[in-house]
């Protein structure tokens, strides 16, 4: 029995040797996907605003209308959002989580920067240098939650009503 055990062990520790392990690559792979990597990120500084406006911040936004009274559906719809993919990290206080309250967010950002931030997380982190000194605070980079421009929105709206929008 205790033959078949050792055997059994050999075997599966060989399979897992074998199946992790990874093929080397020939050069011209390597070459090929540092070239794609350099070609991604050389676009994606062409697509940054070499002067980097704090109330705008990065992404495709450029103006977001907001009235004056809340939109109630919208922020119904981005309570919904924030309960699915926000909650766990954001507290609607300004009492910090995992990432920082939300209290008061839409007194200290634009809508527009709320917008491109919801949507351009990765980039913004990279670039806003109030985002890199909350990372510093922090500790846990944003996960891009690939919400929708709709989803976004409707999420800003529900910020607005945390913060007595009414």
């Amino acid at each position: 029995m205790k033959k078949l055990i050792i055997v059994c062990l050999i075997g599966y520790s060989g399979f897992l040797f074998t199946s992790c392990g990874s093929k080397p690559q020939s050069s011209e792979t390597a070459a090929t996907e540092e070239s794609a990597v350099a070609d991604e990120a050389e676009a994606e500084d062409e697509d940054a605003n070499p002067s980097y406006d704090p109330n705008r911040g990065l992404g495709k936004f450029t103006e977001v209308a907001v009235g004056e009274k809340l939109d109630a559906t919208m922020a119904d719809g981005g309570e919904k959002a924030y309960d699915v993919k926000c909650s766990s990290c954001h507290k609607l206080t300004d009492e910090r989580l995992v990432g920082p309250g939300w209290k008061g967010v839409t007194t200290r950002r634009t809508p527009v920067w709320i917008m491109n931030f919801i949507t351009n997380t990765d980039a913004m982190i990279d670039k806003d240098p109030e985002v890199q000194a909350q990372l510093e605070l922090c500790l846990v980079r944003m996960p891009n939650q690939s919400l929708s421009d709709d989803e976004s929105r409707h999420l800003l709206e529900f910020m607005r009503k945390n913060d007595g929008v009414k």
